[in-house]
């Protein structure tokens, strides 16, 4: 057996396993998830106080318990790093799996940037910098963290566990402070003036979405877990926990200002000008010293989660590398800790060129990804299901979601219900230039197909390939996703035009990046979603015939479970 083959039997090349309790679990998922309350504040206005408590209050049971428990129940039979890739690619095809690890790698990215913009904008608040003092201090913060990451994964959930206290005690006296000062009820208005239940719902639902992301962020580390089976554990303390930081400090803080202050908050609430936000009831009722007390638990809170971020985003090109479908230089480790240090030293650096920039064209493409991960997640826990059957997982103590099959369509349903309406109430720009960057998913796939072989690779006839060298039925899966992807384009351009301009009369204003050439765009849209559909059937239907999609092995519970345990190398690639 060749050197590289031995590597792929033994797992993920050379990662250092830690023995990761589930309070470590806990606070990690708190961090990728939440790290306080911060964001909520521009949800009030939007949405209404009374609309932004109630889903507060919903989402944890439509959105995050789906989630955590579609994640828990695989991170338990394919506890591996990479996670939502891994398991895509066992359900779907090495095609899918890609398209799944691409879309959540490159938006940590992509976004990673925004954490460290923001320390940036709430220390100068208090500090008036110069240019080259912002360059510093974000220089600073990266390396910081930079080099947590480096000394691995147990001093990244040390770290995590030490920010999330602080978050969470300051959250906590926010909420005791807003209880016992009570004065006006905190859910009137339920909604602006003159809103419909769409324009509520509409205002609130994205941004409740981004405050519940996360969950599945914990399983791109699950290589590095000695014993994965915490992660469910954590799971289940973590997403109640992100649920009280949100609706008790909100309902509080509410309650404890003037009527009619619900219009005034902000992200910049009780930092600067005449809004106000969670710092503002610490500053009315405790004293100014308070609300600096309060814009360090800001900072702290986006510390904490670029700390995390850069543990989790750093395994994906990682774990894509190690199947060949990237750039081998990433799949490297250092000797002693068991990081992946190009990984992690790569998004440092993009997260450093990404963090003078303009977001708003970024963050619209980012969007999208984590929607569509959000869709083929559940699909991929009903294939799963079949070929891993429950009874076979039952035998081996395995977490599954109970309940039977009605509870199963409920948890795996709804994500994929509120993660479409999301996608048509966000914008179109953000739809747009989502659609785009979905795009870069098949073609980067092809191009590192071709360059580095994939799965077929160490496996060659568990993953054969077709005529054009990528694997077999490509053809079909493609035309699979080009008809996703132009259905998405041609029936939104229709939903967005009344939503927005019939019905909700948007002006050029109302949008991020493409307000002056609106009507233009969707038409565009409408006929590249056509070609697209007509594509993607040609393909469907040539695939079907000429390169069809092999029939699915059965899997063996206790032969993925000895696959995905043991993944600590004997032979690694060491820099």
């Amino acid at each position: 057996m060749s050197q590289q083959q031995e590597q792929h039997v033994h797992g993920v090349a050379g990662l250092k396993k830690h023995d990761i309790k589930v309070s470590g679990i806990v606070f990690m998922l708190y961090c990728l998830v939440a790290a306080g309350a911060f964001g909520i504040e521009e949800m009030i206005p939007e949405a209404g106080p009374g609309m932004t408590i109630l889903l507060l209050c919903i989402f944890p049971f439509i959105w995050a318990l789906p989630i955590s428990s579609l994640v828990a129940e695989c991170s338990s039979v394919m506890p591996s790093e990479g996670g939502v890739y891994v398991w895509v690619k066992e359900a779907f095809g090495e095609f899918w799996g890609f398209q799944t690890g691409w879309w959540a790698t490159v938006s940590t990215y992509i976004t990673n940037g925004v954490y460290v913009a923001l320390v940036s904008g709430y220390v100068s608040q208090m500090i008036p910098m110069s240019t080259l003092a912002d360059q510093i201090l974000k220089i600073g913060m990266i390396t910081i963290f930079t080099i947590v990451n480096l000394l691995g994964l147990r001093e990244v959930g040390t770290v995590s566990t030490v920010l999330s206290l602080l978050i969470v005690a300051a959250f906590l006296l926010v909420a005791i402070v807003g209880f016992a000062n009570w004065q006006t009820n905190p859910v009137e208005p339920f909604m602006p003036e003159d809103y419909t239940i769409i324009d509520g719902l509409g205002g609130g639902i994205c941004i409740c979405i981004w405050m519940y992301c996360g969950y599945e962020c914990i399983s791109n580390m699950a290589g590095e877990v000695k014993n994965p089976q915490v992660i469910p554990r954590g799971l289940k303390i973590a997403m109640p926990l992100v649920a009280l930081t949100y609706v008790l400090p909100t309902l509080g803080g509410l309650a404890s200002l003037p009527a009619g202050s619900w219009e005034l908050w902000s992200t910049k609430g009780g930092f600067s000008g005449d809004h106000v936000g969670y710092a503002t009831i610490l500053t009315e009722n405790l004293g100014h010293a308070w609300g600096y007390m309060f814009l360090v638990v800001a900072i702290i809170s986006q510390c904490a989660i670029f700390n995390t971020y850069l543990a989790s985003g750093s395994r994906g090109f990682f774990v894509l590398a190690d199947d060949h479908l990237c750039p081998q230089f990433l799949v490297k480790v250092s000797k002693n800790r068991g990081v992946p240090y190009v990984g992690i030293l790569s998004l440092a650096v993009v997260t450093f060129i990404l963090c003078q920039s303009d977001f708003t064209t970024l963050v619209s493409m980012e969007v999208v990804f984590m929607l569509a991960l959000y869709i083929i997640l559940p699909i991929s826990v009903i294939k799963l299901r079949k070929r891993l059957p429950i009874e076979e997982r039952a035998k081996k103590n395995l977490y599954w979601i109970k309940g039977g099959s009605g509870v199963l369509i409920y948890f795996c349903g709804l994500p994929i219900i509120i993660a479409i309406i999301a996608l048509l109430v966000n914008g179109t720009d953000y739809l747009v230039w989502g659609l785009v960057a979905l795009c870069t998913g098949p073609i980067a796939y092809i191009i590192f197909k071709k360059a580095f072989g994939g799965l077929s690779v160490n496996d060659p006839e568990g993953n054969p390939t077709n005529g054009f060298g990528l694997a077999r039925g490509d053809t079909v899966r493609m035309g699979v996703f080009a008809m996703c992807a132009g259905a998405m384009a041609f029936f939104g351009k229709f939903w967005l035009h009344w939503y927005e301009i019939d019905w909700g009369e948007w002006g050029p204003d109302d949008y991020d990046t493409l307000g002056d050439i609106i009507p233009q765009v969707l038409n565009i849209l409408m006929w590249a979603g056509l070609a697209a559909i007509i594509l993607g059937i040609i393909l469907f239907f040539v695939g079907k015939k000429a390169d069809p999609i092999p029939p699915a092995k059965e899997l063996d519970v206790e032969e993925v479970l000895n696959k995905y345990l043991n993944e600590e190398k004997t032979e690694t690639f060491f820099d």
